[in-house]
């Protein structure tokens, strides 16, 4: 499967983004997803995962409440909403595709992710 990630951009704090992560090649509906990111000089981090069946998720603690993975798997789309954003979500956002049996899985460690998309760099100003 390749994934193409686009949404990333120039914003103030507080603002929104809305990433994408479209997936070709074969449908995104027998594999969990994630979103990672990585900061300049900084180790890559787990930011959002969804499971396969849409209905399980999880967050890193410092985005919780401010930021929605979804996935729309008509049109073979992960999404993440961004709001009220901070400067130290400034990083270059990557989506991942792993695929899994169990339809409430949610990988949070970018180990166990397959599939990587290239980065899109959201840059937040403060």
């Amino acid at each position: 499967v390749q994934l193409q990630a686009s949404g990333g951009g120039l914003v103030q704090a507080g603002g929104s983004l809305r990433l994408s992560c479209a997936a070709s090649g074969r449908t995104l509906s027998t594999y969990g997803m994630g979103w990672f990111r990585q900061a300049p000089g900084k180790e890559r981090e787990f930011v959002a995962a969804v499971s396969r069946s849409g209905i399980n998720m999880d967050y890193r603690d410092s985005v919780k409440g401010r930021f929605i993975i979804s996935r729309d798997d008509a049109k073979n789309t992960l999404y993440l909403q961004m709001n009220s954003l901070k400067a130290e979500d400034t990083a270059v956002y990557s989506c991942a595709a792993v695929y899994v049996r169990i339809t409430s899985w949610v990988r949070t460690r970018d180990v166990d992710y397959s599939y990587w998309g290239q980065g899109t760099l959201v840059t937040v100003s403060s």
